[in-house]
């Protein structure tokens, strides 16, 4: 499976405009394959006129609480060739799709470690619905006067959904539901306005405080110091950081603070309690000093690695990531673990590669490391 690459340097706009001239043609091929597949999911037809007023509202408290991320949202739209509503869109899938209380047939699957005797690691699945494995990305951004970089994962013209920056922060993401969506900075952007003004753990702890969500997440942290999961619900975020230095999350609440509070169906309670205790075993099972290899072993037993079952509407496993916030590599297998070639990305970037000032993207392909199939 093929990942698309796109590095680039510049302001927001500029950025933006890099990865929408680099993706332009899948983009356009995505929003046109019933509204950016939405159809396929919703219950009646929809159109971008209907769903205009929803994305409005999104697009005017997002522009106000990051502004440098709704100008490279403009700059996406330019550089692709669609308007901006559509590519506010791409941002904005899922909550156009919302809370439904539908069973689903999984959800991401993450955990960090900061044990002294190994490599402080963050990795998790990526489960989602529509088959958009089919469009993963691999960002490197960097703006224009400032000295970090961040390498995200993204879906279909998506500016993030979970990465790693060059000052050793990485972030991933779990689906936790209170069951409530409204109009806000979305998660999968608040994962990048993290990685693009904090350093640290602590560091992105402090801004998030200060953000509202448009819904509820967990989000998980690691630096080369700390692990933790921070649990989003409403305006309020609850922090734990294990003893063990080893966080693990699915897709319930933990926190005894948000747990009654939790919109989980029985059936998806069910499976996350058991893709825990899988993750957990897996865990004790590889070690303390693991290489990365073992930690795809980890992601791609099941329960927690969700094979496809052939069902549009149901989650499957699209995406398993490590990252290694210590040396600054995500590795990456696109689709099915199991089947699937190990990609490596450097969030330093290859100098000899990167895009100049102005926001050239290089649609190259990315560092590959380790090109084995997994059968």
């Amino acid at each position: 499976m093929s990942v698309a690459y796109v590095q680039a340097v510049g302001t927001p706009f500029e950025l933006g405009r890099a990865h929408g001239e680099a993706l332009a043609g899948p983009l356009r091929a995505f929003l046109g394959d019933g509204l950016a597949r939405l159809d396929h999911l919703a219950d009646g037809p929809l159109t971008l006129t209907g769903l205009r007023p929803s994305i409005s509202a999104y697009r005017s408290e997002i522009a106000a609480a990051v502004p440098d991320l709704a100008a490279e949202v403009e700059g996406l739209a330019a550089g692709a060739g669609i308007s901006e509503d559509e590519a506010w869109l791409l941002q904005l899938r899922r909550e156009v799709m919302g809370y439904t209380g539908m069973p689903s047939a999984g959800d991401c699957t993450g955990y960090a470690r900061t044990w002294p005797s190994g490599r402080p690691v963050l990795a998790q699945t990526v489960d989602l619905n529509a088959y958009v494995d089919s469009h993963i990305a691999v960002l490197s951004l960097a703006r224009t006067g400032g000295s970090r970089r961040v390498t995200v994962l993204s879906f279909a013209g998506m500016l993030g959904y979970l990465g790693m920056n060059s000052d050793g922060l990485a972030i991933g993401v779990n689906l936790t539901t209170d069951g409530r969506w409204r109009p806000g900075l979305t998660p999968y952007l608040a994962i990048r306005h993290l990685l693009d003004g904090a350093g640290s753990v602590d560091e992105a702890l402090e801004v998030l405080a200060g953000l509202t969500l448009s819904s509820s997440r967990n989000l998980m942290l690691c630096d080369r110091r700390r692990a933790v999961y921070a649990e989003v619900c409403g305006t309020e975020v609850r922090v734990t950081e294990p003893a063990s230095r080893e966080a693990v999350h699915t897709n319930h609440f933990l926190h005894a603070d948000f747990a009654p509070l939790d919109r989980q169906s029985a059936p998806d309670r069910v499976n996350s309690d058991a893709r825990l205790e899988s993750v957990a075993k897996g865990l004790t099972r590889i070690g303390p000093v693991a290489e990365v290899e073992r930690h795809f072993s980890v992601l791609s037993r099941p329960p927690v690695c969700i094979a496809d079952h052939g069902i549009y509407s149901l989650e499957r496993t699209v995406a398993s990531v490590v990252m290694l916030p210590g040396v600054g590599e995500m590795h990456l297998r696109a689709g099915d673990p199991n089947h699937a070639t190990t990609e490596v990305f450097s969030v330093k970037g290859d100098p000899a590669a990167r895009g100049p000032a102005g926001g050239r993207a290089d649609p190259a392909p990315a560092l590959q490391r380790n090109s084995t199939a997994h059968p």
